[in-house]
């Protein structure tokens, strides 16, 4: 095995695409991590922000869950299994309906699917279709569901938009999210309108797909009530409502989904990310079960089976949600990082906190300062990254577990980083 001696090595810019995007950022090797601390092969160590976008809510390597996943491995446990059945994939499911499904009321069926959150979603506008027999989808303005062509489709972003080379990325209608035209808009008004006037030119819709916060676009968070109105035009005109909470699931805005308390009843969530429970790739998708019509095979994943994640996701909901102690924290942290952020956002004017529990950020009007904030926060031991069409929100993402002194730390490093950003000093001396 070759190893690694400097932060720089070559072999990544001579080897590895140039598709690569984070490490750009964070320009370092890592050598090792541990709930929310990375360390680097020079030793140094820093507090994690990213947390994998998401993707790791309880943190890196859970104890629980690393000794569980080892013991599988050691006794043989069936590593890959297409979508045969396995006694981890039955722990699993059963674990899964226990604790969410059964206390939700919720009848919906796991569809396993390929690893990562735009496979789930691939399978929700591809089962919305086949359900309704229409084409059309209705996505929001700055919404992101991946990168495969029908998910990208639904996509708003410009630049991911533009990795498609050309490609057709049709049958989807637009319509402006809660607050796209400003606070005064009615954007639930507007959608109802287009929807009912027969001249519009908007076809009736298989599926209305939404993010109950907008990770990638911005940190923009729909209320409750417009949430409600979604899922009531949804219904209205005989479409399903696909709930996309691969990012803002799982913990993140202080309940397992996003849309706990909203009162609303999604026929189709796609879940991914955090789901594993450390970072193994899982991806699902939650299906009412009369929309349950696949024929056998007729969507399916050679990694669908990831019997690895099947271990330590259930020892994520055993741990973090058979009671609600777990999302009382977060909802703690979550009231916590509110405080803090709108206190430090004043260093910027005209800067705005966006976001939901722990999945929140500032807009500070600038996709330049937002990099040169999270820049500064890099140099000083925090990994920190931003979001927004112009990459203007800077997005604290940190695990769910962070002790609450190390998260008041990193805390402080973004305060320093925007004081710094904002100085005249620094504006003069550049």
């Amino acid at each position: 095995m070759t190893t690694v001696t400097m932060a720089g090595s070559p072999v990544f810019d001579r080897r590895e695409s140039e598709a690569r995007s984070y490490c750009r950022s964070f320009p370092i090797t890592f050598t090792s991590a541990q709930n929310a601390t990375l360390t680097d092969i020079n030793g140094r160590t820093y507090i994690d922000f990213l947390a994998g976008c998401s993707s790791l809510n309880y943190g890196h390597n859970d104890p629980d869950m690393k000794a569980a996943l080892i013991d599988y491995i050691v006794h043989d446990g069936v590593a890959h299994g297409l979508d045969m059945q396995t006694e981890a994939k039955a722990a699993f499911i059963e674990t899964f309906e226990r604790l969410i499904l059964k206390p939700r009321g919720m009848d919906h069926k796991i569809m396993f699917t390929g690893p990562t959150g735009t496979n789930a979603v691939e399978a929700a506008m591809k089962l919305a279709r086949k359900v309704t027999g229409r084409q059309t989808i209705i996505a929001f303005t700055n919404g992101f569901h991946g990168m495969t062509l029908g998910a990208l489709g639904a996509t708003g972003n410009e630049a991911k938009r533009a990795g498609a080379g050309g490609a057709w990325l049709g049958d989807i209608a637009r319509m402006p999210y809660e607050g796209a035209f400003g606070p005064e808009a009615d954007t639930l008004a507007q959608i109802e309108t287009l929807l009912d006037n027969p001249s519009s030119g908007y076809d009736a819709p298989a599926a209305f797909i939404v993010e109950p916060v907008q990770g990638e676009g911005g940190l923009n968070a729909a209320s409750k009530t417009w949430m409600q109105g979604i899922a009531r035009l949804a219904k209205k005109h005989e479409a399903l409502l696909i709930v996309d909470d691969i990012q803002a699931g799982l913990g993140r805005t202080g309940s397992f989904f996003s849309f706990d308390d909203f009162g609303i009843e999604p026929d189709l969530i796609p879940l991914a990310k955090s789901l594993s429970g450390m970072g193994l790739p899982f991806a699902a998708l939650l299906i009412r079960s009369e929309h349950d019509i696949w024929k056998p095979a007729e969507h399916n994943g050679t990694f669908r089976g990831n019997n690895h994640a099947f271990v330590t996701a259930r020892v994520a909901l055993e741990k973090f949600w058979s009671d609600g102690a777990f999302a009382a924290v977060v909802r703690d942290k979550a009231h916590y990082l509110e405080k803090r952020l709108d206190a430090i956002r004043v260093h910027v004017a005209g800067s705005r906190l966006k976001g939901r529990g722990m999945m929140r950020g500032i807009d500070v009007g600038s996709g330049d300062l937002a990099a040169m904030i999270c820049a500064e926060c890099f140099r000083n031991g925090l990994i920190i990254e931003t979001s927004g069409a112009e990459d203007e929100v800077v997005k604290v993402l940190a695990p769910l577990t962070i002790p609450m002194k190390q998260f008041a730390a990193g805390l402080d490093i973004l305060e320093n980083a925007v004081v710094a950003a904002v100085s005249p000093n620094r504006i003069a001396a550049e």
